[in-house]
């Protein structure tokens, strides 16, 4: 039986920003419901051990959250969630009470990504209340993200990119050096003790409407992970966030199915031989990280 090293579950596609890096979403607006959840836990059981609330939207605003966190516990889950970090201290007892929580993503590129959105300062201030709340009482890892840098290294020096964001951090966890000088030519820096930042290119959404290549390379999109929507339709990976290579849903058809079928099969024999057989994974930048050939 295939195993991923990790599943994607979209609890909601609603969202309280609008970044602009992030193309709205032209589904309905849902939240996915409680016994929606417990069905595609059970049926993903055999499959995964840490499920990822995460393709569109802000699964902070899910109202049942606490609720989904203790099912995946009972299920034997382990959860990572992503969030763009500005509800943090509305929910920050509720995360730090749920031993299912392993990791949380927060997308600090997200304040820069919004025009409407002010007061930087308290919005870094509530970030790491919760960071240094969390290590003190918890084991979760956390992972900040500052996904916006040019491709040229010098006009990010040059700008000073992130430098209010980082000055924080150098200040609050008593680091020896300046960040920006040791993440330019490192993706990933160890902050401390289960904190992390990830520093990286502008992220671009791939969609029919980008450019298309060759299609020679690779992707990972149903071989260690795989992805559902807040509706059920189930997904290759994390980046289809229109469902766009529709692989069948799971109110409707059991996983084990889904995953056997002849576009399913197709996909990801395509990417053994090097070759992206879907035409929206053609238009996938991110695929070339995986090198082509």
């Amino acid at each position: 039986m295939r195993k991923f090293k990790k599943f994607y579950i979209e609890i909601t596609n609603v969202c309280n920003l609008a970044c602009s890096f992030c193309p709205v979403t032209g589904r309905e607006a849902e939240f996915m419901k409680i016994d929606d959840f417990h069905k595609i836990l059970d049926q993903i059981k055999p499959y995964a051990e840490f499920l990822y609330f995460h393709v569109k939207g802000e699964p902070l605003l899910h109202p049942e959250l606490d609720k989904f966190l203790d099912i995946s516990y009972q299920k034997g889950f382990k959860v990572n969630i992503t969030t763009n970090g500005t509800l943090i201290s509305k929910v920050k007892d509720l995360l730090l009470d749920k031993p299912s929580l392993r990791q949380i993503n927060i997308s600090l590129h997200s304040f820069d990504g919004n025009q409407n959105m002010n007061h930087k300062a308290a919005y870094m201030e509530n970030i790491i209340s919760f960071i240094k709340e969390a290590r003190k009482k918890t084991n979760i890892i956390i992972s900040l993200r500052l996904w916006n840098l040019e491709r040229d290294n010098q006009i990010n020096l040059t700008n000073n990119k992130n430098r209010e964001i980082l000055t924080v951090l150098e200040q609050e966890f008593n680091l020896p050096y300046q960040i920006q000088d040791v993440v330019i030519s490192a993706r990933g820096i160890k902050l401390g003790e289960r904190l992390y930042l990830n520093q990286d290119h502008e992220f671009t959404w791939p969609g029919l409407g980008e450019p298309e290549d060759e299609g020679i390379g690779f992707c990972h999109g149903l071989r260690n992970q795989a992805a559902i929507l807040v509706d059920g339709t189930v997904i290759p990976c994390c980046l289809d966030g229109e469902g766009i290579i529709e692989l069948g849903n799971i109110h409707e058809t059991e996983f084990s199915k889904i995953i056997e079928s002849n576009r399913a099969a197709a996909l990801y024999n395509g990417f053994t031989n090097r070759q992206a057989v879907e035409e929206l994974c053609r238009k996938c930048g991110y695929r070339k990280k995986f090198g082509t050939r």
